[in-house]
């Protein structure tokens, strides 16, 4: 069953995050993901949720994206994209 990671990324520093911007992409392809939805315009329609920048990914499974979240590969990106910028991120199975 495919399973959707959403993330809100809120940067304090877009220019530091740009490494991160160009070597994730090939670790999350590693484990199947794909973005589909990367920044870009969003409209908030209900609630009190206002959501930074959002990114979107489809994976095949919940544990892809475990298996990618917990990469030795990913973990000095993550450690820069934690030292950059707040984030909220939610895992959710989708429709078989």
């Amino acid at each position: 069953m495919p399973a959707y990671l959403i993330v809100d990324v809120n940067l304090a520093d877009p220019a530091a995050y740009e490494p991160y911007k160009a070597a994730v992409p090939a670790l999350i392809a590693r484990h199947g993901g794909e973005y589909l939805v990367r920044g870009g315009e969003f409209e908030v329609l209900e609630g009190d949720w206002r959501p930074t920048r959002l990114v979107l990914f489809r994976f095949p499974d919940r544990a892809a994206i475990h298996a990618f979240v917990n990469d030795p590969d990913y973990a000095p990106y993550k450690a820069l994209r934690l030292s950059i910028a707040t984030t909220d991120s939610v895992a959710v199975d989708g429709i078989a």
